[in-house]
């Protein structure tokens, strides 16, 4: 592979410089419209566009559109966390060690990487293998208008491999927490505080109820927690409160105990600690979790062999955010995470992509596909 740095960041540059934070379609369109091009010039790709609703396209990008299996499904997301303007407030700079940028390792360079392997990757391995590359435009929001299609098209691959970045100390990604997330409305009956509090119904004091009951769902040992992050409610202090809201986060290991706490909190919907406060509860967000199975030991034990190949220093890490990884993982295929270049500083602007991680991370990632053919 002849790997030129300067062709890769003059590349990675338009990526980087729009704003393409989940819902922005305009952004999101010229982001597919780019990696369209890519494929389209390397020729015998078949890119297809998914429509994800309010999130915009999708893109399902394969070399063999009509095969009944896909050896290697590789993802990756063309949304960032940032708002409008932040483009044009920090465009991409480099320095002698690092890019930065919104989404500069998070994860522009993953989609960019898997261009560069599918380019270099020599045509006999490409004969051999059935791969699909699916980029979608919401995984920051919880892909909850694609993960209906990824899950579709990952019950037919046989390997999982998601190009989010590699961890600081280089690092990949084994294994995820699940994650859901919760808007709780609580709706009461308004009354003077002063003249007749007797005639309200709280929903602050439901909501407080609730706090109490959820705090007491944590369990430190297994390492599923709770957190009431977002509160509101009340309109004034001289008013019994009709309205209050609350936005629970919920992290797990097993997938099981998450079952047992959604069952609760929607049993509590029916049995209130004030009957007269109605509560609806919204799941706005969900991934389950992604643990490794004995399959996924064996894709482990082959990606440790190419980087022990390429003599690139990698670890694994168990990590308590959420990606694609955690929606196919949940299918039993067998599926790792963090095969992009490393960076750090995600969703903030700080955040960094490690420039001579780049050539060695897209050998190794071509390297694994090798050895899966």
């Amino acid at each position: 592979m002849n790997f030129s740095l300067n062709d890769y960041l003059e590349e990675l540059r338009p990526l980087i410089n729009v704003d393409c934070g989940t819902y922005t379609v305009d952004g999101i369109e010229f982001v597919a419209s780019q990696f369209e091009a890519k494929f389209a010039e390397l020729g015998n790709w078949s890119v297809k566009r998914i429509d994800c609703g309010k999130a915009g396209v999708g893109l399902e990008i394969r070399n063999k559109p009509d095969a009944e299996h896909i050896d290697v499904m590789l993802i990756g997301h063309m949304d960032t966390v940032f708002p409008v303007g932040t483009a044009e407030l920090r465009p991409m700079s480099t320095d002698a060690e690092k890019a930065y940028g919104p989404g500069v390792s998070d994860m522009k360079s993953g989609l960019l990487n898997i261009v560069y392997v599918m380019r270099n990757l020599d045509q006999a391995v490409l004969d051999k293998l059935s791969i699909c590359i699916c980029m979608n435009p919401d995984e920051e929001t919880g892909s909850l208008d694609s993960v209906d299609w990824i899950q579709s098209v990952a019950k037919q691959a046989k390997n999982v491999l998601v190009a989010e970045a590699a961890r600081a100390d280089g690092g990949l990604v084994k294994a995820r927490k699940g994650m859901a997330r919760y808007k709780i409305t609580f709706d009461g009956v308004a009354a003077h505080a002063g003249n007749e509090p007797e005639n309200g119904r709280s929903a602050i004091t439901e909501m407080a109820n609730w706090i109490l009951a959820i705090n007491g769902m944590t369990n430190f040992e297994s390492g599923t927690t709770l957190n009431v992050g977002i509160v509101s409610g009340g309109a004034g202090a001289n008013i019994v409160p009709d309205h209050a809201e609350a936005i629970v986060d919920i992290r797990f290991w097993s997938n099981g105990e998450y079952d047992d706490v959604d069952t609760a909190l929607n049993g509590m919907t029916q049995n209130t600690f004030d009957a007269d406060v109605k509560v609806t509860l919204e799941r706005e967000a969900y991934k389950p979790s992604m643990v490794p199975s004995e399959s996924t030991q064996a894709l482990m034990a082959l990606v440790e062999q190419s980087a022990e190949e390429l003599s690139i220093d990698i670890n694994w890490k168990e990590v308590g955010g959420g990606s694609d990884a955690n929606n196919t993982a949940i299918l039993g295929v067998p599926t790792l995470d963090g095969l992009g270049p490393i960076g750090a500083g995600f969703h903030s602007d700080q955040e960094y992509l490690l420039l001579e991680s780049i050539e060695p991370r897209i050998k190794m990632l071509m390297r694994v596909i090798e050895k899966l053919a």
